[in-house]
């Protein structure tokens, strides 16, 4: 037998064995382990290394640690609450919250997400205004500044943020910086030399262990959350950098959502924001000392749950709240996002809201960031249609909102994308809330944005070239690993 040959039969062997990982180990959903199989055997060789870079399963690793939390009540409270909901005892203050207390005390339930009320909310749509007003904030810090991003590039903005946050350290407030290292990858740590050299900290999400080597690239910290003395925080979808104020050619006017809270609501964007953080930073761990959770009185009215999802969790927890929203619906669902490839129970949900007469609205990008996911967008989208829903392409720049609207009595705004990457192997953070002013507030802005956008109706969805055709058919075959 030549070498060749014994090369042949050594890759058969261990595309096999790979195969049978995937299959009976890994127990994949269909879909993915189809796709991971075909690329095995269509790619002998690289096949498997691909894998091993992209094709982990994260949910039997327990990779947050969540002990602390019981030493400062957070586990009390969520048992009373549970209990409360179950035996009709809580003392909901409003019709909007308790309408919802089944998908209330699902994400209790499935997230430990803890209802909090009497919150405060500032829309932020705009790049300017929430830079400004997070800058703004930051200059008012008297204990620590915890700082959380996806990206944060070395370009005006970033530098603007980071000195601001040497200025602070300088007072000695105590500042930390967490951010994902394949998001962030043109970041360095020399990039923050001034911060550390004035006591600040810095955190890395999965780093290299050997650079450039990384085996678990696939899996992407997402999360953009910031707290701020306790009393203010922050979560949605931008990230830190220049494009972010649309000064990106490419994407121009950067179109994004992001919500400013005060209220009870900020204890939780903690509790996420120090279990990502001990879980990257072992050197400079956090205790839950209660300092960092002071007590608030909530003069707003919202209420609302902060849930977390990420590939080491069994349950797609934003998701799960996704479809129960769509479910719920008697009247509208508006969405924003700029991918759109939902798994088969998600479309399943959309296509019956649709046919059974609610107003399905969906707002996608008019240009690709990433062109098989965007080019897998407007397949899927073309799907609904079909059925009847309405589908508007943002033509004034890029739209990055992550953002669901539903009766304009509830919403969801945070990191997570309508897509299997943002469901299953990304790290997000959404924030479900129960108000009627904030969803009718986001709920206008979308109908603004619809007036910068351009209908996709069905015949010009049948007008599409072949190559757009083309493009479409392949991304929706690699919808499952995008």
């Amino acid at each position: 037998m030549g070498i060749y040959s014994i090369l042949v039969a050594v890759m058969f062997i261990i595309n096999m064995l790979f195969a049978g990982v995937i299959i009976f180990i890994e127990r994949k959903d269909a879909s993915s382990t189809w796709a991971w199989i075909l690329i095995l055997f269509f790619i002998p060789f690289l096949g498997f290394i691909i894998y091993l870079f992209l094709g982990q399963n994260l949910t039997r690793k327990r990779l947050f640690d969540t002990d602390g939390t019981k030493k400062i009540g957070i586990d009390r409270v969520i048992a009373e609450q549970i209990s409360q909901i179950k035996h009709s005892e809580f003392p909901f203050d409003n019709e909007t919250t308790e309408e919802y207390k089944d998908l209330i005390y699902m994400h209790l339930n499935n997230n430990d997400s803890m209802l909090t009320k009497g919150n405060d909310i500032q829309i932020l749509v705009d790049g300017r205004k929430k830079f400004d007003t997070l800058l703004e904030d930051i200059q008012q810090a008297k204990d620590f500044i915890h700082i959380q991003y996806y990206i944060i590039k070395n370009d005006g903005l970033g530098k603007q943020v980071i000195q601001a946050l040497v200025e602070k350290a300088k007072e000695g407030v105590k500042v930390r910086v967490l951010y994902d290292e394949l998001g962030s990858r043109k970041l360095k740590r020399k990039h923050f030399s001034d911060l550390i050299a004035v006591g600040g900290e810095i955190g890395v999400f999965f780093p290299s262990k050997l650079a450039p080597i990384n085996l678990r690239l696939n899996y992407r910290n997402h999360r953009k959350l910031v707290n701020i003395d306790g009393y203010v925080g922050y979560i949605g979808g931008f990230n830190v950098g220049d494009e972010y104020l649309g000064l990106n050619e490419r994407f121009g006017y950067w179109r994004d959502t992001h919500l400013r809270i005060t209220g009870p609501a900020v204890d939780s964007i903690q509790k996420r924001f120090i279990l990502d953080w001990n879980q990257a930073s072992k050197q400079y761990f956090i205790n839950y000392d209660p300092h960092y959770f002071p007590k608030k009185i909530g003069t707003g009215r919202a209420a609302m749950q902060i849930v977390s999802s990420g590939p080491d969790s069994e349950w797609e927890q934003v998701k799960n709240g996704y479809i129960y929203m769509i479910m719920s619906a008697k009247h509208s669902i508006y969405i924003q996002t700029p991918y759109f490839i939902p798994d088969p129970s998600l479309l399943d949900a959309l296509r019956i809201a649709v046919l059974s007469g609610k107003d399905v609205r969906i707002m996608i990008p008019d240009r690709p960031d990433h062109p098989f996911v965007y080019w897998a967008t407007y397949s899927h989208v073309g799907e609904l249609l079909k059925t009847g829903a309405k589908v508007y392409i943002y033509r004034k720049g890029f739209i990055h909102a992550k953002m669901l609207v539903v009766d304009r009595k509830i919403n969801s705004v945070g990191t997570a994308n309508i897509d299997m990457r943002s469901f299953k192997l990304n790290f997000e953070v959404n924030a479900f809330i129960y108000d009627k002013e904030t969803s009718e507030q986001l709920a206008e802005q979308f109908e603004k944005d619809m007036e910068l956008s351009t209908e996709l109706t069905q015949q010009l969805y049948d007008q599409r070239s072949k190559v757009i055709r083309f493009k479409e058919s392949i991304s929706r075959l690699l919808s499952p690993i995008l």
